[in-house]
């Protein structure tokens, strides 16, 4: 019995862990005029740069944007201190 505890309570912290916020911060730039500019994402799936590249690359230049550069991927304690240097662009992609 005390096995099946143990058991259930890990599947249940593997589960929370994988459902867990993921945000990256992140760079990019459009062309003709050149604009650029720093902004927040939410991140599904894996908290992981390479995915935040794969998903910020797609929606961004579904707007026209090019993304530059991942700066780094970070759970939801992030969010307040960089809030204020993303400005419009502030979970917007």
């Amino acid at each position: 019995m005390k096995k099946i505890a143990i058991s259930i309570a890990f599947s249940l912290a593997l589960a929370g862990a994988a459902q867990a916020q993921c945000f990256a911060d992140y760079k990019a730039k459009q062309d003709n005029p050149l604009r650029l500019h720093y902004g927040v994402a939410q991140v599904s799936g894996a908290c992981s740069a390479g995915n935040a590249t794969q998903q910020l690359r797609s929606r961004l230049a579904a707007q026209g944007w090019t993304l530059l550069q991942v700066q780094s991927v970070f759970g939801p304690e992030g969010l307040d201190q960089r809030k204020a240097s993303a400005g419009q662009y502030y979970l917007r992609f």
